[in-house]
């Protein structure tokens, strides 16, 4: 197994290059780029943050721009104005300046390589329009998205696998006809769309105001006590957690019941039974470990899940300062060294914690061999 997990983990570096190959390509085609931006901010078709050009003669305010990152967008070197759209009017070499600013006045294939040298030392350089270094943005941000990340799947897996075992053994009952109704609404919501949903009944959009419309602590959260800080945050937290557990939960009670139920009609569980064992005993000391297999190797895959899809429509609708709300802003803004910071780091850790997933089930099962099946 220690072959197969130094396999993996080698095969992590392709693949992760590969797939920052792929988006810094399709970059290059996407229209706009901080060059743009900050045109179109000199020329007051844009407003927003705004970035400090420098070159020989001082420093000029314009609409953008860090002092180095990661180079991706349209062009650089020689090329005149009239190569980006609105430049027309605006001084050559005033461009090649924001383009040097930017790392613009290089090829596209020497600011790749050039970044994922940066990124395999963990330097993120610094973001186009915030002014700091990314990878301080991102330690600011990842315990935000790694809380509701962690409560989301913890409280789901509380949630679905006794309700998964529940249905299992009361199979076409009432109690499971019912239930099963339950998980095809919430599976059927997205988790965005509850979230809106949660905010107009319950945070003050039209009916009751009970919970905060947006952060993830008061204001003043630094001056409460221990307990207040506990309560204030899950005051802040329970409507974000909501909107993301109605849609988590249901396909994963199906899939525990689902596995219960094929392992209730098999021989071994028959032969349990017929030696005089309780059905409890039959249900959590047989059943229990071959059912939960797959339920329990995919929680790293669960989480990380997680933390791509429904963390960014949450945090962005709740206003919460995450990781996911960071890369949507990076990606309006055209903040390509966070952009692709963030990317890394997602990627980066859902190969990790597929590997974790893959060595969780040969420990939950250790009959499960990757090695040997030449895997």
């Amino acid at each position: 197994m220690l072959a197969y997990a130094l396999r993996r983990l080698l095969l992590i570096v392709p693949t992760l290059f590969g797939i920052m190959v792929i988006n810094f390509v399709i970059i290059q085609f996407a229209p706009g780029g901080p060059v743009e931006r900050v045109i179109a901010q000199i020329q007051g078709l844009d407003v927003g943050t705004t970035a400090r050009i420098q070159g020989g003669g001082g420093t000029e305010t314009a609409g953008g721009g860090g002092t180095r990152g990661p180079g991706v967008g349209v062009g650089a070197g020689a090329e005149t104005a009239s190569r980006y759209r609105g430049a027309e009017g605006l001084d050559p070499e005033f461009i090649k300046r924001i383009e040097k600013q930017f790392g613009f006045d290089k090829p596209a294939h020497v600011r790749f390589f050039e970044m994922m040298g940066n990124f395999i030392r963990f330097d993120f350089g610094d973001s186009f329009f915030r002014d700091r270094a990314v990878v301080d943005l991102v330690i600011d941000k990842m315990p935000v998205s790694i809380s509701l990340g962690v409560w989301t799947t913890l409280i789901t897996y509380l949630i679905a696998i006794p309700l998964g075992i529940a249905k299992a053994v009361r199979d076409g009952t009432r109690f499971d006809v019912w239930t099963s109704g339950v998980v095809i609404v919430g599976n059927a919501i997205p988790s965005f769309l509850f979230a809106i949903l949660l905010i107009v009944v319950f945070a003050g959009g039209r009916y009751l105001d009970w919970f905060p419309l947006r952060g993830l602590v008061s204001d003043n959260f630094a001056d409460l006590g221990t307990w207040d800080k506990v309560k204030d945050y899950a005051w802040h937290m329970t409507l974000p957690l909501l909107s993301m557990i109605i849609g988590g939960f249901a396909g994963l009670t199906m899939l525990t019941k689902n596995s219960f139920l094929e392992e209730i009609n098999k021989q071994y569980v028959i032969t349990a039974r017929s030696k005089g064992l309780t059905e409890r005993r039959v249900l959590y000391g047989h059943v229990f470990r071959n059912a939960m297999l797959i339920v329990i190797a995919g929680f790293p895959g669960a989480f990380i899940g997680i933390l791509f899809t429904g963390a960014l429509f949450v945090e962005i609708i709740f206003s919460l300062d995450g990781l996911g709300l960071l890369g949507f802003e990076a990606a309006i803004n055209r903040d390509y060294p966070v952009m692709f910071a963030t990317l890394y780091v997602f990627t980066l850790l859902g190969l990790v914690l597929n590997l974790v997933g893959d060595l969780t089930y040969h420990f939950v099962d250790p009959r499960i061999d990757f090695e040997a099946r030449g895997a």
